[in-house]
């Protein structure tokens, strides 16, 4: 057992700041503020069905998609706490048209989706927050959608924030993967997961098979099916686990190894999930943690951006699983 367990979030960024001599304190300052503002957020979910703050707006997104009252109130929580910290030049949510772009001098960029699985809300399912980090690379004053545009291997840090039967956060800086649980009776995140590791294999699959018929990958169904079948040597079958939250089903992954896909399909014929938010902190995630994260065709974490709210086919979790997947669909996809 590590002996760091239970260490403070803050004290544990400084920890690790003082492994690398040319470290100057930024993340110090960017990871308290992303806590704080998920602790925020963390508070209105938990008393979400006793104030006015369920349900629909009456807005559409940018995404098509309806947008509900806790995830404007979360964007402009998050918005907020990364503005507070003075070291973001340019901020991208999946619930906003266009990217904010300032002259502030902040030298890091990022994009975050403030509540994914926003549906469950209404029904008290674990929902959460993901965001990803960059550095700016643009030469002028004022930051570009170009510093936003950037390839996930270039991420700086990525991470995710679960609120379920307890509020996680989960990052990695590129130095592995590390997990903080909140402890309301002493008000802070501590360390209990150090590091994150993917298991090799796993035994779970997770997916919504209700699109199987109109997916776009013919591989995809064959392995599906593959995995289904009873076989002593290769552990099968594997149990299928779906929550519909990208945040729950990948955490899951992480920590009880298998694989998740949200492939595409012929009503979303480049996949659902966006990349700068969703796609790309997670796979850095899953890699920093030993998995793999690919399209079917590609790795993820290798797209160049084209667009802001730009969507991707995403199959992420375990080596041996993300690999026999990948063979599936060479053998039988066009």
């Amino acid at each position: 057992m590590s002996e760091r367990l239970g260490m403070p979030l803050s004290r544990f960024i400084l920890e690790e700041q003082k492994r690398h001599p040319g470290a100057r304190g930024e993340f110090s300052i960017i990871m308290e503020q992303i806590a704080i503002a998920s602790q925020v957020i963390a508070s209105h979910v938990r008393k979400a069905g006793l104030v006015d703050i369920l349900g629909f707006t009456g807005k559409i997104n940018i995404q098509g998609e309806k947008v509900q009252k806790l995830d404007e109130l979360a964007n402009r929580i998050f918005l907020e706490a990364v503005k507070s910290s003075g070291r973001f030049c340019a901020m991208a949510s999946e619930e906003m048209n266009e990217a904010v772009l300032m002259a502030n001098g902040g030298q890091y960029v990022i994009a975050f989706d403030p509540l994914d699985g926003s549906s469950n809300i209404d029904v008290n399912v674990s929902i959460g927050t993901i965001f990803s980090i960059h550095k700016k690379v643009s030469q002028g004053e004022m930051a570009t959608v170009e510093d936003l545009l950037q390839p996930g291997y270039k991420q700086v840090a990525a991470g995710y924030i679960i609120y379920g039967s307890s509020t996680m956060f989960v990052y990695s800086t590129g130095h592995g993967v590390y997990g903080f649980t909140f402890d309301p009776s002493v008000g802070t995140y501590l360390l209990s997961h150090d590091p994150i590791k993917i298991p090799e294999k796993g035994k779970i699959y997770s997916v919504n098979e209700a699109n199987a018929k109109r997916w776009v990958e013919e591989g995809l169904r064959k392995y599906v099916e593959w995995l289904k079948e009873k076989d002593e040597v290769t552990k099968r079958p594997y149990t299928s686990r779906y929550v519909g939250c990208m945040v729950a089903d990948v955490h899951r992954t992480l920590l009880k190894g298998g694989i998740f896909m949200y492939p595409a399909d012929e009503k979303n014929r480049n996949g659902k999930l966006r990349l700068l938010y969703e796609a790309n902190p997670m796979g850095f995630l899953v890699e920093q943690a030993g998995g793999m994260a690919s399209t079917g065709r590609q790795r993820i974490l290798e797209i160049q951006p084209e667009s802001l709210h730009q969507r991707v086919p995403v199959i992420l979790g375990s080596p041996y699983d993300v690999e026999k997947a990948v063979e599936f669909i060479e053998k039988y996809s066009d």
